[in-house]
């Protein structure tokens, strides 16, 4: 059985992923953005080992969250769950100064990504709307753009799952993979959302823990079936575009295949 963190679970399908895991008979150490959610985390799933608190929106509440994450040890698997929506009517900035949907749904995952203890499995939660967009690097921060809360949201699900085959390549011992649970009614995705809510947790926690997908990386799924994600993605050009925009805006080095 493994040990697996998953950031943005103190509900939804974070959670969901979670309970699950749990059930099957992993430990799993859940994340929060605050001591209040993490409280709710733990008595939603009591079984849980632990519940790492920080808000993830900074880059140094992202680095706490490793920091605390590899102070548990390491894990076998990291599923990267938080994320905001495309519902941010104007462009919301953060202490980084980077638009706070880029900040939580891309430099997060980078950050833990290059923090934490290598696990032997990556899990990066996607959005079917990447498809829509193209890379944008010479706006990649929307200083120029007349703000766009769907297409800033598509972009950032776009360079989540260009980093998460950037992984795959530069570490071919790791497992990464990225996937689109679907819109489902979550709080995120509202109560509009019409796809299979039981469906949407049980890819990561296949690609996470299950061994029918051990030796799977680089692939793009939905309910535990490949699809073909955006084309920009498997571009190694554009893959090496973003993590050095990436080093440039966190000061943190991308981890080669060596030095790890």
């Amino acid at each position: 059985m493994g040990r697996i963190f998953i950031t943005g679970s103190s509900e939804g399908l974070g959670l969901m992923a979670g309970q699950l895991l749990v059930e099957q008979g992993h430990s799993v150490v859940l994340h929060a953005r605050n001591a209040a959610r993490a409280s709710d985390a733990q008595a939603a799933l009591p079984a849980a080992e632990a519940v790492v608190t920080g808000d993830v929106a900074t880059i140094a509440g992202a680095r706490s969250v490793a920091e605390q994450a590899n102070n548990l040890g390491r894990f076998d698997a990291v599923i990267h769950n938080v994320a905001v929506g495309y519902r941010e009517p104007h462009r919301i900035e953060t202490e980084d100064g980077l638009p706070h949907v880029f900040a939580v749904n891309v430099v997060a995952p980078y950050v833990l990504t290059a923090l934490m203890k290598r696990p032997t499995r990556l899990v990066y939660l996607n959005s079917a709307l990447h498809r829509g967009v193209r890379a944008r690097f010479d706006d990649l921060l929307w200083e120029t753009r007349r703000w766009d809360g769907t297409e800033a949201y598509s972009e950032s699900k776009l360079y989540n799952a260009m980093f998460a085959f950037a992984v795959a390549r530069h570490w071919p011992d790791v497992l990464s993979n990225a996937l689109e649970p679907g819109w489902v009614q979550t709080r995120m995705g509202g109560p509009s959302a019409n796809d299979d809510l039981e469906q949407a947790h049980l890819t990561q926690a296949w690609l996470a823990a299950d061994e029918a997908s051990a030796g799977i990386s680089g692939e793009y799924f939905y309910h535990m079936e490949r699809r073909s994600p955006n084309p920009d993605t498997r571009d190694p050009a554009l893959q090496e575009q973003l993590l050095s925009r990436c080093v440039e805006i966190t000061a943190i080095p991308f981890p080669s295949e060596i030095n790890r």
